[in-house]
């Protein structure tokens, strides 16, 4: 039976006087893939950082799985099984790909961790096939920060697989990426989503994008629930032409 795996409900969050969110009430059903659009300043980016605990709501819940998590700490929730990526790619810039999908799931899986030891086998397995599957595998050895920028995308998606998330919150995956690569990255997403069972919920400024990938959208504008629906609904809805368009 299909759920929400997320439920945003009333939340509120200022930056001083400035409202980033204002009253914002949404779901992200378990095993879909959702989209959220809006322009510049909407306040996309503020909910994903409120959802996945980089900074407390002022007001309002955030459920993870039937689980209020809204007052918990960023590792928490990473262990709870919830994840994010981000508009400008956090790697270790300096280190190979192997070793960066290494450190990623070491981060998440402290019990074993030991810097001086070596890493298991099947971990460096389960590496490299993460790195296959996005297409990197025979870029595995080189360093991460030698990578294009679509590329390095790509590495911090599946640094984010290696640690087996529940749910992956995508900002804006394909900004800044070759065209060429765009294709690429939809399919892995959505193999992603398919065969691996991980729920996705995307930040996405490209419209073509957003309308393929997702089975439902919302839209922000001004920090507030603007529409949400099916994309052949939103796509249509003149209230999210016109906030792209400025006319607000």
């Amino acid at each position: 039976m299909i759920k929400n795996i997320i439920e945003v409900k009333c939340v509120n969050k200022s930056f001083g006087g400035v409202v980033a969110n204002n009253n914002i009430t949404l779901n992200v059903l378990s095993g879909k893939i959702t989209g959220l659009i809006g322009p510049n300043g909407s306040g996309k980016t503020t909910l994903f950082n409120s959802i996945v605990g980089y900074h407390p709501i002022d007001s309002g819940s955030i459920q993870f799985n039937g689980l209020e998590i809204s007052k918990m700490r960023v590792q928490k929730i990473a262990r709870l099984g919830m994840l994010r990526t981000f508009q400008q790619t956090r790697i270790y810039s300096k280190m190979n790909c192997v070793k960066n999908m290494l450190i990623s799931s070491a981060h998440h899986n402290t019990g074993w961790f030991d810097m001086f030891k070596k890493y298991p086998h099947e971990l460096t397995e389960r590496a490299e096939h993460l790195l296959e599957f996005v297409g990197l595998f025979t870029k595995r050895h080189l360093i991460s920060g030698d990578l294009s920028f679509g590329q390095q995308k790509l590495l911090e998606f599946a640094m984010a697989l290696m640690n087996e998330p529940k749910v992956l919150l995508l900002d804006e995956p394909t900004a800044g990426i070759n065209p060429t690569l765009i294709n690429g990255l939809i399919d892995r997403l959505k193999r992603a989503n398919d065969e691996m069972g991980v729920t996705l919920f995307v930040i996405e400024h490209n419209m073509r994008v957003v309308m393929n990938l997702a089975s439902h959208v919302f839209c922000l504008a001004h920090g507030k629930m603007l529409a949400g629906g099916p994309p052949s609904e939103i796509q249509k809805d003149q209230r999210v032409i016109d906030a792209y368009l400025g006319a607000h």
